[in-house]
Protein backbone atom coordinates (compact mmCIF):
# COMPACT_ATOMS: atom_id res chain seq x y z
CA UNK A 1 0.00 0.00 0.00
CA UNK A 2 1.40 3.16 -1.02
CA UNK A 3 2.14 5.93 2.12
CA UNK A 4 -0.09 8.47 -0.17
CA UNK A 5 -3.01 6.12 0.27
CA UNK A 6 -2.09 5.62 3.75
CA UNK A 7 -2.43 9.32 4.60
CA UNK A 8 -5.42 9.59 3.03
CA UNK A 9 -7.15 6.85 5.17
CA UNK A 10 -5.62 8.61 8.51
CA UNK A 11 -6.59 11.89 7.38
CA UNK A 12 -9.78 10.65 6.60
CA UNK A 13 -10.50 9.11 10.12
CA UNK A 14 -9.28 12.48 11.69
CA UNK A 15 -12.01 14.33 9.45
CA UNK A 16 -14.58 11.51 11.01
CA UNK A 17 -13.39 12.28 14.35
CA UNK A 18 -13.36 16.25 13.98
CA UNK A 19 -17.07 15.47 13.02
CA UNK A 20 -18.07 13.31 15.67
CA UNK A 21 -16.42 15.81 18.03
CA UNK A 22 -18.07 18.68 16.63
CA UNK A 23 -21.57 16.36 16.53
CA UNK A 24 -20.71 15.50 20.03
CA UNK A 25 -20.01 19.11 21.71
CA UNK A 26 -23.14 20.39 19.94
CA UNK A 27 -25.44 17.48 21.02
CA UNK A 28 -24.10 17.33 24.22
CA UNK A 29 -24.32 21.36 25.30
CA UNK A 30 -27.59 21.35 23.01
CA UNK A 31 -29.35 18.71 22.54
CA UNK A 32 -29.26 16.10 25.60
CA UNK A 33 -31.68 15.42 27.67
CA UNK A 34 -32.31 14.02 31.27
CA UNK A 35 -31.44 10.43 31.18
CA UNK A 36 -29.89 10.49 27.93
CA UNK A 37 -29.39 7.11 25.79
CA UNK A 38 -26.79 8.32 23.76
CA UNK A 39 -24.56 10.21 26.42
CA UNK A 40 -24.89 6.80 28.73
CA UNK A 41 -23.65 4.61 25.72
CA UNK A 42 -20.47 6.29 25.41
CA UNK A 43 -20.20 6.53 28.84
CA UNK A 44 -20.24 3.65 30.08
CA UNK A 45 -18.05 2.32 27.29
CA UNK A 46 -15.67 5.67 27.46
CA UNK A 47 -12.81 3.75 28.48
CA UNK A 48 -12.83 1.33 26.13
CA UNK A 49 -13.36 3.97 23.45
CA UNK A 50 -10.15 5.70 25.03
CA UNK A 51 -7.92 2.73 24.87
CA UNK A 52 -9.11 2.63 20.99
CA UNK A 53 -7.96 6.24 20.61
CA UNK A 54 -4.81 5.66 22.64
CA UNK A 55 -4.04 2.34 20.97
CA UNK A 56 -4.62 3.78 17.51
CA UNK A 57 -2.63 7.24 17.94
CA UNK A 58 0.27 5.78 19.25
CA UNK A 59 0.23 3.03 16.21
CA UNK A 60 -0.04 6.04 13.91
CA UNK A 61 2.92 7.63 15.54
CA UNK A 62 5.04 4.81 14.96
CA UNK A 63 4.05 4.13 11.58
CA UNK A 64 5.14 7.65 10.50
CA UNK A 65 8.28 7.10 12.70
CA UNK A 66 9.42 3.32 11.50
CA UNK A 67 7.27 3.00 8.67
CA UNK A 68 7.03 6.14 7.01
CA UNK A 69 10.44 7.43 8.09
CA UNK A 70 9.17 10.92 9.54
CA UNK A 71 11.43 12.31 12.56
CA UNK A 72 9.61 13.19 15.11
CA UNK A 73 10.02 17.18 16.61
CA UNK A 74 10.66 17.81 20.17
CA UNK A 75 6.69 18.64 19.89
CA UNK A 76 5.85 15.32 18.68
CA UNK A 77 7.88 13.78 21.52
CA UNK A 78 6.05 15.62 24.00
CA UNK A 79 2.77 15.15 23.12
CA UNK A 80 4.07 11.34 22.48
CA UNK A 81 4.95 11.13 26.40
CA UNK A 82 1.23 11.99 27.48
CA UNK A 83 -0.63 9.57 24.90
CA UNK A 84 1.68 6.66 25.27
CA UNK A 85 1.29 5.53 28.94
CA UNK A 86 -2.72 6.04 28.02
CA UNK A 87 -2.70 2.86 26.29
CA UNK A 88 -1.36 1.50 29.17
CA UNK A 89 -3.07 3.05 31.79
CA UNK A 90 -6.53 2.76 30.29
CA UNK A 91 -5.90 -1.02 28.41
CA UNK A 92 -5.27 -2.04 32.18
CA UNK A 93 -8.07 -0.14 33.37
CA UNK A 94 -10.74 -2.08 31.10
CA UNK A 95 -9.37 -5.08 31.10
CA UNK A 96 -10.09 -4.92 35.63
CA UNK A 97 -12.78 -2.69 35.45
CA UNK A 98 -11.36 0.25 37.29
CA UNK A 99 -13.09 3.12 36.32
CA UNK A 100 -11.59 5.25 38.08
CA UNK A 101 -8.41 5.48 36.32
CA UNK A 102 -10.00 8.63 34.46
CA UNK A 103 -8.82 10.46 37.26
CA UNK A 104 -5.40 10.29 36.21
CA UNK A 105 -5.98 9.72 32.58
CA UNK A 106 -7.66 12.98 32.31
CA UNK A 107 -4.52 15.31 33.10
CA UNK A 108 -2.05 13.64 30.89
CA UNK A 109 -4.40 13.94 28.24
CA UNK A 110 -4.78 17.80 29.07
CA UNK A 111 -1.27 18.25 28.61
CA UNK A 112 -0.67 16.71 25.40
CA UNK A 113 -3.99 18.59 23.79
CA UNK A 114 -2.17 21.75 25.51
CA UNK A 115 0.80 20.65 23.56
CA UNK A 116 -0.69 19.78 20.69
CA UNK A 117 -2.26 22.92 20.40
CA UNK A 118 1.15 25.10 20.70
CA UNK A 119 2.30 22.66 17.65
CA UNK A 120 -0.60 23.64 15.49
CA UNK A 121 -0.36 27.23 16.56
CA UNK A 122 3.42 27.13 15.73
CA UNK A 123 2.76 24.76 12.23
CA UNK A 124 0.14 27.54 11.54
CA UNK A 125 2.24 30.59 11.38
CA UNK A 126 2.13 31.80 15.29
CA UNK A 127 5.55 32.90 16.77
CA UNK A 128 7.32 30.19 18.68
CA UNK A 129 7.96 30.78 22.52
CA UNK A 130 9.91 27.90 22.57
CA UNK A 131 11.84 27.51 19.63
CA UNK A 132 12.27 24.15 18.15
CA UNK A 133 15.69 22.79 18.45
CA UNK A 134 15.60 20.01 15.91
CA UNK A 135 15.88 20.49 11.86
CA UNK A 136 16.60 19.29 8.94
CA UNK A 137 17.64 20.98 5.68
CA UNK A 138 17.24 24.08 7.85
CA UNK A 139 13.52 23.58 8.13
CA UNK A 140 12.15 23.62 12.35
CA UNK A 141 10.86 19.66 12.17
CA UNK A 142 7.71 21.30 14.22
CA UNK A 143 7.66 22.97 11.17
CA UNK A 144 7.79 20.41 8.77
CA UNK A 145 5.13 19.52 6.18
CA UNK A 146 5.07 15.70 5.95
CA UNK A 147 1.04 15.30 5.77
CA UNK A 148 -1.55 17.89 4.32
CA UNK A 149 -4.75 16.16 3.25
CA UNK A 150 -7.91 18.17 3.06
CA UNK A 151 -6.53 21.31 3.35
CA UNK A 152 -5.85 21.24 7.36
CA UNK A 153 -5.28 17.62 8.03
CA UNK A 154 -1.59 17.59 9.29
CA UNK A 155 0.51 15.85 11.64
CA UNK A 156 -0.47 18.46 14.62
CA UNK A 157 -3.72 18.16 13.73
CA UNK A 158 -3.97 14.18 13.98
CA UNK A 159 -2.73 14.92 17.30
CA UNK A 160 -4.80 17.54 18.82
CA UNK A 161 -8.00 14.98 17.60
CA UNK A 162 -6.65 12.33 19.03
CA UNK A 163 -6.50 14.28 22.50
CA UNK A 164 -9.65 15.93 21.69
CA UNK A 165 -11.21 12.36 21.78
CA UNK A 166 -9.29 11.41 23.99
CA UNK A 167 -10.42 13.82 26.67
CA UNK A 168 -14.08 13.41 25.45
CA UNK A 169 -14.29 9.98 26.21
CA UNK A 170 -12.78 10.14 29.63
CA UNK A 171 -14.86 13.01 30.73
CA UNK A 172 -18.39 11.12 29.67
CA UNK A 173 -16.99 7.93 31.60
CA UNK A 174 -16.27 10.18 34.58
CA UNK A 175 -19.94 11.87 34.20
CA UNK A 176 -21.12 8.42 33.75
CA UNK A 177 -19.48 6.75 36.91
CA UNK A 178 -20.94 9.38 38.96
CA UNK A 179 -24.13 9.38 37.56
CA UNK A 180 -24.35 5.24 38.14
CA UNK A 181 -22.01 4.75 41.65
Amino acid sequence: MSLLLINKFFASLVVLSDVFIVTGVIYYFFLKQPNDAVIDFFGKHGIKFAFLVALGATATTLFYSYGAGYAACDLCWYQRIFMYPQVILVGLAWRKGDKKIVDYAIPLAWFGAAFAVYHNYLYYGGTSLFPCNASTGGVSLCLKNYINEFGYVTIPVMSLTAFALLIGFLYLQKIYNRSHS
